[in-house]
């Protein structure tokens, strides 16, 4: 007899645990789209706490923002979130991927910044450059004034000397 109630809540436990926590919504969003939805409430939330400043510029609510490009409103994407939350690995894996995808982004972007330095760094050198050959030239204009100068006065005085000798 305890061996057929144990065997009992054995079978009963294993039921349970194959029904599904969390219904699935009848709007359920699709797990791509999803993922973008992630991705972009991540990039805004980081913006929110990096440059506030740029989001209130262009007057942008980080969650209206959201729902209105993906055409959702927030139980949608509450409910689908809690769905997709309930199966604990597939949950982890869409969150994997966007953990990589962060990563994908962050070193293009790291780059286009290295890029930008070196340009900057360039356009620097190239304005000094132009500065000091800018300072170089005024000084070979005013040694040839002075030059020209000395030279009149050299003349001046040899005209009068060959003046004063007739």
């Amino acid at each position: 007899m305890k061996k057929i109630v144990s065997l009992f809540v054995f079978v009963a436990l294993l039921v349970s645990c194959n029904k599904d926590l969390v219904e699935k919504p009848d709007n359920l969003i699709d797990k791509k789209v999803m993922g973008d939805i992630l991705y972009d409430v991540s990039i805004l939330e980081a913006m929110k706490y990096q440059s506030p400043d740029s989001l209130i510029a262009y007057g942008i609510n980080p969650k209206t923002y959201v729902f209105k490009k993906y055409k959702i409103d927030s139980l949608q994407f509450a409910k689908s979130n809690a769905y997709y939350a309930s199966d604990y690995r597939e949950y982890k894996k869409m969150y994997d991927a966007l953990n990589d995808r962060l990563k994908k982004e962050r070193t293009t972007v790291d780059l286009l910044v290295k890029k930008e330095e070196k340009k900057a760094a360039a356009l620097k050198k190239a304005k000094e450059k132009k500065v000091q050959d800018s300072i170089k030239k005024a000084k070979k204009i005013k040694e040839l004034k002075l030059k020209k100068e000395k030279d009149s006065i050299v003349k001046k005085k040899a005209t009068k000397e060959t003046l004063k000798k007739k």
